[in-house]
C-alpha cells in the first residue's frame, strides 16, 4: 500500500508537470481512490483530511496583505528603497535583495514580489553594470527569504506543516524563524561573493542613468494607512510568541499567546482595511493565491493518506537504518532540491518531507530544526532555474534582446550556484549542530 501511495504522489506530480493542471486536483482524486477503494476509508474521512487550518490561515492572511498590493503600497516601498541606493551602485544587489525580502515579509508572497520586482531589477541591470545573474539571484533570493518570514505566506505554511507533523506551536515558531534566518544569511554570503569576485557584479562603472533616476512620488494617505496597519498586525502576531519565549514562566504572556491566532487576527484587520477603504473587496479576493491553496491542500490530503498507510514511518525507518546521522540533513536537502525541479516547495516538497522529520529526529537524535532548514534550503536552491516557476517569471520579465542570453545563464550558472551554495550550507550546519 505504501508503494501505491508513493506511485500516486509521483504520478500526481508528473501529470501536473506535463499537463499544467493543478497538482492538487490530481492529489485529491488519488486520495479518494486509494483511501476509499484500497484502504477502506469512508468518503467523509477523506474530506476531513483537507487541511482546514492551513487553508484558513493562508486565505485570511493573504486577504489582508492583498490590500497593500492592490493599492500600490508595496510597489512604492520598492521604488523608494532602490532610489536610496542610486548613488552607491555597488549596493544595488543588496538593495534589490532587501527590498524583495521586506516586501515579501509584509505578505506579498514569492510570486507577487517577483512579478513586479523582477522587471524593475532587470531594467536596473540594463542601466548599470550589474550582471543579469546577480540581479536575478538577488530578487529571487529576496522574494524567497521574505516569504519564509514567520508571519508571511511560506513561513505560515511551514509552521502549519510542522504542527501537523507533531511539533509544538512554540517550537514550530522557533524552527520557522530558523528557516527564515538561514534563507537570509545564505543569500547575503552568495551576493557578497558575487560583488567581490564577479567582473560585472559590482556595478562600479554605472552609467549616469541610475544616478539621475527620478525620485518616486510620496506615499498617499491610503498607502501610509496600509503600511501602518500592516506593521501593527505583524507586531501583534510576533509580540505574543516572543514574549512567551523570553518569559516562559509568565502566566499573562502564556495566556495572551494562547489567544493569538494569525488567521483570526488577519481576518479582523481585513475588516478594518475594508472599513478604511484601503482597497476593493472584489479585487482583494480575486488576488488570493487560489491555485497555491488548492495545490497545498490537495497534496495535504494525499500525504495524510500516505501517513495512514504507514508510508512516512517506513521512509523514516529506511533512512534511519541506511544513512549515517550526519548525512541525513544533507541527503534531505539534495532530495528536496531534485524534487523542486519538477514540483512546488510549498505544495509538494515540504508537505512530503516534513512529516518524516519527527520520526527521524527521535531515531537518529538529530535536531528537527536542522532537518527542516536543510529541506527548505535544498528545495528553494533550484527555484531560479528557467524550468521552475521563479526562474520562468524572471525570464518572462526580461526584455526581448536579453532573454536569449538570460536563459542559459539561469540554467547553467544561477541554478547550479544556488544548489551548491545550499549543499555547502547544509554540510556546514550538519557539522556545527
Amino acid at each position: 500500500m505504501s508503494l501505491v501511495v508513493v506511485l500516486a504522489i509521483v504520478t500526481a506530480i508528473a501529470l501536473g508537470y506535463l499537463t499544467r493542471i493543478n497538482i492538487g486536483l490530481f492529489a485529491i482524486a488519488f486520495a479518494y481512490i486509494i483511501g476509499c477503494f484500497f484502504m477502506g476509508m469512508k468518503p467523509g474521512e477523506i474530506i476531513e483530511l483537507w487541511p482546514l487550518k492551513i487553508f484558513f490561515v493562508i486565505f485570511s492572511v493573504c486577504l489582508f496583505y492583498s490590500f497593500a498590493m492592490i493599492n500600490g503600497t508595496l510597489e512604492k516601498m520598492a521604488e523608494h528603497m532602490l532610489y536610496r541606493c542610486r548613488k552607491v551602485p555597488y549596493l544595488l544587489p543588496y538593495a534589490v535583495f532587501l527590498a524583495s525580502t521586506l516586501i515579501a515579509a509584509m505578505g506579498a508572497g514569492y510570486y507577487t514580489v517577483l512579478a513586479f520586482m523582477a522587471p524593475l531589477t532587470l531594467i536596473l541591470c540594463q542601466r548599470t553594470s550589474m550582471g543579469l545573474i546577480i540581479g536575478g539571484l538577488s530578487v529571487n533570493y529576496g522574494a524567497l527569504c521574505g516569504a519564509n518570514f514567520v508571519s508571511s505566506q511560506s513561513g505560515i505554511i511551514f509552521r502549519g506543516l510542522m504542527v501537523n507533523a507533531g511539533i509544538s506551536e512554540s517550537q514550530a515558531f522557533i524552527d520557522a524563524f530558523a528557516i527564515f534566518a538561514a534563507t537570509f544569511a545564505l543569500p547575503l554570503i552568495v551576493i557578497s561573493l558575487f560583488v567581490l569576485f564577479s567582473k560585472r557584479g559590482t556595478g562600479s562603472d554605472t552609467t549616469a542613468d541610475i544616478a539621475a533616476m527620478q525620485a518616486p512620488g510620496p506615499f498617499t494617505g491610503q498607502q501610509r494607512t496600509t503600511l501602518l496597519l500592516t506593521l501593527t498586525m505583524m507586531a501583534i502576531v510576533l509580540a505574543a510568541p516572543l514574549a512567551t519565549l523570553l518569559l516562559p514562566g509568565n502566566a499573562t504572556a502564556r495566556f495572551i499567546n494562547s489567544k493569538i491566532d494569525i488567521g483570526l487576527i488577519a481576518g479582523v484587520f481585513s475588516v478594518i482595511a475594508l472599513f478604511l477603504k484601503l482597497g476593493d473587496e472584489k479585487k482583494a479576493i480575486a488576488s488570493l493565491p487560489w491555485a497555491t491553496l488548492i495545490m497545498i491542500c490537495g497534496m495535504g490530503m494525499l500525504i495524510s493518506v500516505a501517513i495512514k498507510a504507514g508510508t512516512i514511518d517506513q521512509l523514516s525507518h529506511w533512512i534511519g537504518g541506511n544513512i549515517p546521522a550526519l548525512l541525513v540533513p544533507i541527503i534531505l536537502g539534495v532530495v528536496a532540491g531534485i524534487m523542486s525541479l519538477f514540483a512546488s516547495t510549498l505544495g509538494v516538497v515540504t508537505p512530503a518531507l516534513f512529516p518524516a522529520v519527527p520520526a527521524l529526529a527521535s531515531t537518529l537524535s538529530i535536531d528537527p530544526m536542522l532537518m527542516f532548514v536543510a529541506i527548505v534550503l535544498g528545495s528553494q536552491a533550484t527555484s531560479i532555474s528557467p524550468f521552475s516557476s521563479g526562474g520562468s517569471l524572471i525570464l518572462g520579465s526580461a526584455p526581448d534582446e536579453t532573454r536569449a542570453s538570460l536563459f542559459p545563464q539561469l540554467l547553467l550558472r544561477a541554478a547550479p550556484i544556488g544548489f551548491v551554495a545550499a549543499l555547502l550550507a547544509n554540510l556546514a550546519l550538519a557539522f556545527i549542530f
